[in-house]
């Protein structure tokens, strides 16, 4: 085996997460290594990265080189589009309300990753691995890791974000709490003959929200949340035929839809890890957490914990104490934790809220989302938290 030396921090992983949080590493000054792990499918999906995701990519010095990519989000409507008795108001929530240009912005998380991935190959203070992790041994004073192209490198502190599947989670003896839901998201790209004047539109249904989220042009991701059998039948549509049952669905608002790309279909779940930390190893990202794509708070959550992790390290490092120390573990779970399992409480309890046909459950939804266009200090609280204002 060839060994590449001590590192501060090996990161695990190339999805956006671990590259932010690499590239964040690194920008401090940080001794950083960056195993990326297998080449990944092509992914069909969006991500809204929503302005204090912005902030913090704009700390890591980044977000420069992925703004030519983003479409803003500068209203969000939410419409009810169910045929149930108990039906809630139409609500749009407007960046201008809070004082922003714009919520966030949407990219395609491709695009994201790849640019990401090319500023990481062109920091020539970060070690990057092309390579996959074999086996992790955590040591008193630092992690072994042993990658599959027989190389190895030593770490004084672990990072998994290497997703759902996480071997660095697997390897630190982390269990996982899981809970299925009955739902798949159904994703893909359409062209439309209206512009979609940066307006993001949520339509609640049965099944999940299916939401149109902006992108640069006149094109427009789409999440459709519906039951495993309906994707099934989606997946299998002509692209002319899909892009007709689309517009259907979101009522022709941007009139006629034409297919652009590929499509997926995606079971939904929310998935948390028993713990964030083990001797030598933080989680982050979906290592970490996995949640419904309702709310636009995945990768968001994911880059607090970036946010969170590199701040701690930077300290320590700065002070030139061992940046793997179980008391920056500590404080890096303790710090977090709240900020996952409330925003995985709540939007566990409005997906629920979506499903449930309990007339007292609708009426509670609907009198929530009156309240909120009425009352303008409310709407403007829950706008502030959703962006990331009052992230630990």
């Amino acid at each position: 085996m060839t060994a590449h030396g001590m590192h501060e921090v090996a990161v695990v992983g190339a999805g956006p997460a671990g590259l932010a949080l690499a590239l964040g590493l690194a920008a401090r000054g940080i001794p950083t290594a960056l195993v990326t792990g297998p080449e990944r499918a092509p992914d069909h999906r969006t991500t809204a990265l929503l302005d204090g995701s912005v902030r913090i990519l704009e700390g890591f010095g980044v977000w420069e080189s992925l703004s030519p990519y983003v479409a803003p989000l500068v209203d969000m409507r939410i419409a009810d589009a169910t045929r149930r008795l108990m039906r809630a108001p139409e609500v749009t929530f407007r960046a201008a309300e809070i004082g922003l240009d714009a919520f966030g912005y949407n990219v395609e998380n491709d695009v994201l990753r790849e640019a990401l991935l090319k500023i990481a190959l062109e920091t020539p203070t970060l070690h990057v691995a092309r390579a996959s992790l074999g086996e992790m041994d955590a040591g008193t004073q630092a992690a072994r890791l042993h990658l599959d192209d027989g190389t190895s490198l030593s770490a004084r502190l672990v990072a998994g974000a290497d997703g759902r599947q996480s071997r660095v989670r697997a390897a630190a003896g982390i269990g996982l709490t899981s809970r299925d839901y009955p739902q798949v998201a159904f994703t893909c790209t359409v062209r439309h003959a209206r512009y979609h004047e940066n307006t993001s539109t949520e339509f609640h249904t049965e099944t999940g929200p299916f939401t149109l989220v902006p992108l640069p042009g006149q094109r427009s991701s789409i999440v459709c949340v519906v039951t495993a059998k309906e994707a099934v039948r989606l997946l299998g549509l002509s692209d002319e035929d899909l892009a007709a049952e689309l517009e259907r669905r979101a009522y022709s608002v941007l009139g006629a839809f034409t297919m652009d790309g590929g499509r997926g279909a995606f079971p939904l779940a929310a998935e948390a890890a028993d713990h964030l930390v083990a001797p030598r190893v933080a989680l982050v990202g979906e290592a970490a957490h996995i949640m419904p794509p309702i709310g636009a708070q995945g990768l968001n959550l994911g880059l607090r914990d970036v946010a969170r992790l590199v701040d701690l390290v930077d300290d320590a490092f700065r002070r030139g104490h061992d940046v793997g120390a179980s008391e920056l573990l500590a404080r890096y779970e303790k710090d977090r934790r709240r900020d996952i399992d409330g925003r995985m409480r709540a939007v566990d309890m409005l997906n629920r809220s979506l499903l449930s046909d309990l007339v007292p459950i609708q009426g509670l939804r609907s009198l929530g989302l009156y309240a909120l266009e009425k009352v303008g200090p409310l709407r403007r609280a829950l706008m502030r938290l959703g962006v990331g204002e009052r992230a630990a």
